[in-house]
């Protein structure tokens, strides 16, 4: 099995599309199509369905997508160690993160991280901590700054980053806000949510703390970014609970200690491979994460 098939069939399944992969990749779509039969001969089994518009995986495909990125993450770890050995940092660095992370100021530590190391690319997604702790683990991400929503296993770990408790933010007209008490899930069962989507962490966390008060809440508005559900708090439409930094992004609502839950309800870790799988640049990142104390939080947590 050639690893150039390996590659050639993850961008594939990536993009559902032969012409755009093949593009992506510089090289022709006959040459494309010719290496995805190879594997399928090789392998016996068809990879992909193809239509007119995209391509889909068959379930072969899907058992082999995750192994086959997990082998061309190791190659490519494998070619930045001996880079490192030779005193020289290079290749690719595959950053994930959620937005608003507390404990890290992703922007000032990957210009700080450039600044030390210019031949190594970076790439930077963001996502919802599901989906990144399932990108670290199949070797599409080198590691990851998320919430934690799952124990550490044989292919992810976990390094501390912050810990804090929840906080409820509402409209300064709201009832709560004229009470100024604090709430526990029962006290704001009944309430119209603003919540992330459920790949989010802070929702993860959020739902699992009513689930285990066994308060059953609906979350009526559901959004994919921090300031889209800080304008519809702001608005009156609903209440959110939520990390306690955030409330530093809209001075204006209003804050409540949210009972119950912990000190360190929410805690924000960054996600690695197995030891042996961490790229020389992942390590290099953290390191620098560890060393620098000014990387190391952005915003107050008091």
């Amino acid at each position: 099995m050639e690893l150039r098939h390996l590659h050639h069939f993850v961008a594939v399944a990536e993009d559902q599309h032969f012409t755009r992969a093949a593009e992506r990749l510089m090289v022709s779509q006959s040459g494309l199509s010719a290496s995805i039969r190879a594997l399928e001969r090789e392998l016996q089994t068809t990879l992909f369905v193809r239509t007119t518009r995209r391509v889909t995986l068959t379930e072969a495909g899907r058992a082999l997508l995750g192994e086959a990125e997990r082998i061309l993450a190791q190659v490519r770890a494998a070619h930045e160690a001996v880079a490192a050995v030779q005193g020289v940092l290079r290749g690719t660095l595959s950053l994930g993160t959620e937005q608003c992370i507390a404990g890290v100021h992703v922007a000032g530590l990957l210009a700080a991280f450039r600044r030390r190391h210019p031949d190594v690319e970076v790439r930077l997604r963001q996502a919802g901590s599901g989906a990144l702790a399932e990108g670290v683990a199949a070797g599409r991400l080198d590691l990851a700054f998320a919430y934690r929503t799952r124990p550490d296993t044989d292919q992810l770990r976990s390094v501390a980053l912050a810990g804090e408790p929840p906080t409820v933010l509402c409209h300064p007209g709201h009832r709560f806000a004229a009470a100024g008490a604090a709430l526990g899930p029962e006290d704001v069962s009944g309430e119209v949510f603003v919540d992330f989507h459920p790949d989010w962490g802070p929702r993860r966390t959020t739902d699992a703390a009513f689930a285990a008060a066994g308060v059953r809440r609906t979350v009526a508005l559901e959004v994919n970014d921090v300031h889209s559900l800080l304008d519809l708090v702001d608005e009156n439409l609903g209440i959110a609970v939520v990390p306690r930094h955030f409330r530093h992004k809209r001075p204006a609502l209003t804050a409540l200690p949210f009972k119950g839950v912990g000190e360190t309800a929410y805690e924000t870790v960054a996600l690695l491979p197995a030891e042996q799988a961490t790229s020389p640049a992942a390590r290099a990142l953290i390191e620098l994460l560890e060393a620098e104390g000014s990387f190391a939080r952005e915003f107050p947590l008091p």
